[in-house]
Order: C-alpha cells, then sequence, then structure tokens
C-alpha cells in the first residue's frame, strides 16, 4: 500500500502538538545529582529527551517553513535560558544541537552566546576516558569510564553543528574524534551492529547489548553527522562503511510489521517504535543520498508504516521505551517501561518528514 502524503502531514500535526503537550505524571522518580527534581518527559524542561524533540522540531520548520513552528521552538528556548541552564553535561548538551541548526538558519544574535559559550565548556569540562572520548555523564549519575552510543547524539552532533555554523574548526574536530573512538569500541565486528556501551573499567561491552534505539542514535546520527558538518574525507569514508555494515545487518532483523525490537536480535524482546523511527529515517535519508541500495528505501517505508501505525488520535507515538540506563543483562532491556517521551515524538518526526519527501517526489516503488 502507497503512503499518503495527506496522512502523514495530518500525523506530523498531530505528533507536534502530543509532544508539547507531555507532562510528567509522577510515574518516574529520578531526582538528579545537584539535589533537583529530574523531568524527562514534560516539554518544557531542559534535558536530553526535550533537546531530540527540540531538534526535531527544527528539522520540521526547515522542512516546511512553518512559522508556527519557528514561533515555537523560538519561545522553548527564549523561556528556558531565561530560567537559567542546568549543569553541563552529555544529556544537557542535547537542546543545544537545535539551538545551533536554528541559529545556523536564522543568525538571531540571542542564540550565539550561549551556544559559543557552552561549546567552549563542553571541550574544557566534559569528563574524558582514555583516547579522549567523552565520559558519558548525566544528571542523576555519574558514569566514569564509560562510552555510550548516546553521547555522539547528545553531544557530538551539537559540535559538529555549532563548530561548521561558526568556522570553529576545532569543534568539528572533536566531533570527528568522538565518532572515530565511540566506533572503535562500540561497533561489534562480529555483527555489524553497535553495542549500547563499553566500560575501560574491565574492558567490556556490560551485556553486550545490540540495543534497538542506541543503533538507531547511529543510523540516524551519522547521517546527520554528514548533513550539519563537513568531515575531513577518510573520516567520512570510514565511517560511511560502519554505516553500511550496520545497515546490512539491521535489514534482515526487520519484523513483518516494519518495525525493530529492542534488543535487535532477540525475537522475545518487544517491538520499539521510537528506534524504528530513527532507524527508518536514516534509511530513507541515505537512500535519498545516494549512500544506499532500493532496499534501504524498501524498509525504510515499512518503517514508517508501523510509525504511523503507532500513533494515537491525541497524537502520542506509542511503544516508546523510557529512557534506558546500561544494562548489565539482556533481561534489564526487555523490562524496560513503555512511556511517551519527547524522543519518541521528535523520532517519528524525523522519520515522517523524511518520508513526505520521498512521497511527494513519488518515490516510492524500488
Amino acid at each position: 500500500m502507497l503512503l499518503s502524503a495527506g496522512e502523514i502531514r495530518a500525523k506530523l500535526d498531530l505528533i507536534v502538538a502530543g509532544m508539547t503537550g507531555l507532562r510528567h505524571d509522577g510515574r518516574f522518580d529520578e531526582p538528579n545529582l545537584d539535589g533537583t527534581a529530574g523531568d524527562y518527559i514534560s516539554f518544557d524542561s531542559w534535558e536530553w529527551p526535550q533537546g531530540v524533540g527540540l531538534y526535531g522540531l527544527v528539522r520540521l520548520w526547515q522542512f516546511t517553513g512553518r512559522d508556527d513552528l519557528k514561533l515555537l521552538i523560538e519561545g522553548w528556548y527564549e523561556k528556558r535560558l531565561a530560567a537559567g541552564l542546568p549543569l553541563l553535561n552529555v544529556n544537557t548538551t542535547a537542546p543545544m544541537l537545535g539551538l545551533s541548526v536554528l541559529w545556523n538558519e536564522t543568525r538571531d544574535p540571542r542564540w550565539e552566546k550561549p551556544l559559543d559559550e557552552w561549546a567552549s565548556r563542553v571541550i574544557a569540562e566534559m569528563g574524558r576516558t582514555s583516547e579522549g572520548a567523552f565520559e558519558h555523564h548525566v544528571s542523576d549519575k555519574v558514569n566514569d569510564n564509560e562510552l555510550w552510543d548516546d553521547t555522539l547524539y547528545m553531544v557530538a552532533l551539537f559540535l559538529a553543528s555549532y563548530g561548521q555554523a561558526s568556522g570553529r574548526k576545532e569543534l568539528t574536530d572533536e566531533a570527528a574524534l568522538q565518532f572515530l573512538v565511540h566506533t572503535r569500541y562500540l561497533a561489534d565486528t562480529k555483527t555489524g551492529l553497535w553495542f549500547h556501551g563499553w566500560t575501560f573499567d574491565g574492558r567490556h561491552n556490560f551485556a553486550e547489548a545490540r540495543w534497538a534505539r542506541g543503533n538507531a542514535w547511529i543510523t540516524a546520527g551519522m547521517l546527520d553527522l554528514f548533513d550539519l558538518a563537513e568531515m575531513p574525507q577518510p573520516v567520512k569514508t570510514y565511517l560511511l562503511g560502519v554505516l553500511v555494515a550496520q545497515v546490512n545487518a539491521l535489514l534482515p532483523l526487520q519484523a513483518r510489521s516494519g518495525a525493530w525490537r529492542t534488543l535487535l536480535d532477540d525475537e522475545g524482546s518487544y517491538e520499539e517504535i521510537s528506534a524504528t523511527a530513527g532507524i527508518g529515517y536514516g534509511l530513507l535519508k541515505g537512500y535519498r543520498l545516494g549512500l544506499g541500495t532500493p532496499g534501504w528505501k524498501e524498509a525504510g517505508l515499512r518503517a514508517v508504516q508501523a510509525v504511523l501505525d503507532n500513533i494515537d488520535e491525541s497524537g502520542t507515538v506509542l511503544n516508546v521505551s523510557y529512557g534506558t540506563r546500561m544494562g548489565h543483562d539482556l533481561q534489564f532491556y526487555r523490562d524496560i517501561p513503555i512511556q511517551p517521551t519527547g524522543y519518541g515524538q521528535a523520532l517519528a518526526i524525523l522519520c515522517l518528514s523524511e518520508a513526505l519527501r520521498h512521497v511527494e517526489t513519488g518515490d516510492q516503488t524500488s
């Protein structure tokens, strides 16, 4: 069945409304290390789910040119910056990505100083492991000597984006380094998939979980890296090879519904829609940019249908797993609860926006 541009546009409108309506209902109590209450759900909180959410909104604004989206985005940043920024860590850096892309388009002077200062602090203050990779320190936990897939999406993409936009080459160089070192320790050479994490304490990949959303951060993030910044050609060629190996492993693991499971290679784990959206977005974008085969497009369009099938009448993206800490056994991932989140909404926005490009050009057939 061919996808409908009208249906996709209607779903995108619903998803935006669903994202802005997200509120913490008390289900998850995760206080931050500084004693403040952690809120990883409400739209008006400065954290990583909202950061990914704002990036999705900015990308949708770029694609549609809608003034209402621009006003929503600018209003969010204006209020949050006026209220004062939280302590710097990997996850509180995530909202800077959307702001950087916004600033690159508008050059609004309100945004340059906070972007520039935050980027400089990331380079100077963020904890590092051996070989210079950022430790995955977050608001409610210090993860010494650990590398996580998530760090690339939450920090490296911001450095790439703002470095390119501002002409600060040291920032794009840092982004390249982060992708290279994380690839060394997180890409599974046997399968092509990515592990969730690595620790230098004992030098292992924890549960060796080939976790779906972690892989989605890579599929989507690597393609956005090339879109956001100019990488040195040897770095780009190397990372493209890693991406192709990952996609070759992902394609046979797609379920009949079009979704991927939260543990990619475990048929007993549940189908998870944020990962499905992120992977689908990457596959479609990779094909559009001439980097992938028709098989990428076919799998991406199947993923789009799975995403559409999991959006309710209020615009909430369903079957999204809650924020996932590092698991020390695979059952941990199977037991992560389902919870609507900003990143679930945003990854669906990215996926459907990319799908709309294919639908409106009539490019739905292999």
